[in-house]
């Protein structure tokens, strides 16, 4: 039996969201139709949004369905910058860096990983309307951004916060109602829900301009039909992932990298509770996922992954990692993870390492 632990990429699909996403198939109306069918997929509809809603602290009006995260954060960051500065931390997701534009002001990171206050004060202090694009949490190495100073720091300088919490949501306590950003982002599938659905929570109050137009769907600011099935399985899956039962995921975590004794990426920060990002010296980390796969162990790299190529991590590289950048694999628990998952994944990795001492040899 494999051993999937690329839970960052994809969550596997909880029994919950499949139930729902199942039952919403089966619904035959528009929700945007008045007639009894629309109004039973408007019911599905609504309470998916409850739920996602319930899950994070948000009022129900203020949750806003997309397609997933990567448009979730390019409808929050095509909104609000208008007329402001943009800055973000330097490990950002590719779907921020993109979003931001080359004209974004990249913010260094500490060597633990965490954005450095002290660059982003002085970037704020600079003067002029600003908006800061962080991650609650980097999906390479699970260190968690201190999201609440940063929150303040906005707060003190008039500037808007967006915060991509695709990988945290579900894994560590968030609430929007005390975060303090004007956005947040979020993926159904990072929860354990289908793929092809996400939200942006809104600060109560808030409006913003489509980055899709439309019919006036989700109260004009996301046009087109939404997708029942995928939605109605990440509200469900948002209502099933519950941090405390993921913080049940750190023991293994911890067994696996005390069992590798390898340098750990953002060992000395907070970091998510099923996250391990950790570099072999001397071995590519394409070789590394390539031998772990064919021994039946999913994991991937410490870079993101595009049609199957393999690069240097710039998530590292911006942690000052040299050469191991490109030696680091990625280890993410999922939600339903065995007890026995640490010891399996240290035995294919002491094979993978004696294979690799043999080759050398």
């Amino acid at each position: 039996m494999s051993l999937y632990l690329d839970a960052n990429a994809a969550e596997p699909l909880r029994p919950e969201a499949r139930e729902a996403a199942i039952a919403a198939m089966a619904l035959t109306g528009n929700p945007s139709s008045v007639h009894a069918e629309g109004r039973a997929a408007r019911r599905a509809l609504e309470g998916a949004r409850g739920q996602v809603a319930a899950r994070f602290g948000a009022a129900a009006r203020d949750v806003v369905f997309t397609s997933g995260g990567t448009e979730a954060n390019a409808l929050a960051i095509a909104a609000l910058s208008h007329g402001r500065r943009v800055m973000m931390g330097a490990t950002e997701h590719p779907a921020v860096r993109q979003a931001a534009g080359a004209a974004a002001a990249v913010l260094p990171v500490l060597a633990n990983g965490q954005l450095d206050l002290g660059a982003l004060e002085a970037a704020l202090a600079a003067g002029g309307p600003a908006l800061v694009c962080a991650m609650a949490a980097n999906n390479e190495t699970g260190v968690i951004h201190p999201f609440a100073e940063i929150a303040a720091l906005c707060h003190r300088h008039g500037a808007l916060l967006h915060l991509d919490a695709v990988q945290a949501a579900g894994r560590i306590p968030l609430d929007a109602a005390s975060l303090g950003a004007a956005t947040i982002a979020l993926s159904g599938h990072k929860l354990g829900g289908p793929k092809g659905a996400g939200a942006l929570i809104l600060r109560p109050g808030l409006e913003l301009a489509p980055l899709i137009a439309g019919g006036g769907q989700e109260r004009g600011r996301r046009g087109g039909t939404e997708a029942l099935p995928a939605i109605a399985g990440m509200g469900a899956a948002a209502a099933a992932a519950d941090p405390a039962l993921a913080a049940r995921l750190a023991p293994l975590r911890d067994a696996i990298e005390q069992g590798l004794d390898l340098p750990v990426a953002g060992a000395g920060a907070p970091r998510l509770p099923n996250t391990l990002c950790a570099a072999l010296p001397g071995a590519s980390a394409e070789t590394q996922v390539i031998a772990l796969d064919l021994a039946g162990v999913r994991v991937s790299a410490g870079a993101a992954c595009s049609s199957g190529k393999v690069a240097a991590s710039p998530v590292l590289a911006a942690m000052g990692w040299g050469d191991l950048a490109g030696e680091a694999i990625r280890i993410s628990l999922p939600w339903n993870a065995l007890e026995d998952a640490a010891a399996r994944f240290l035995a294919a990795h002491a094979a993978m390492r004696a294979g690799l001492l043999r080759r050398a040899g």
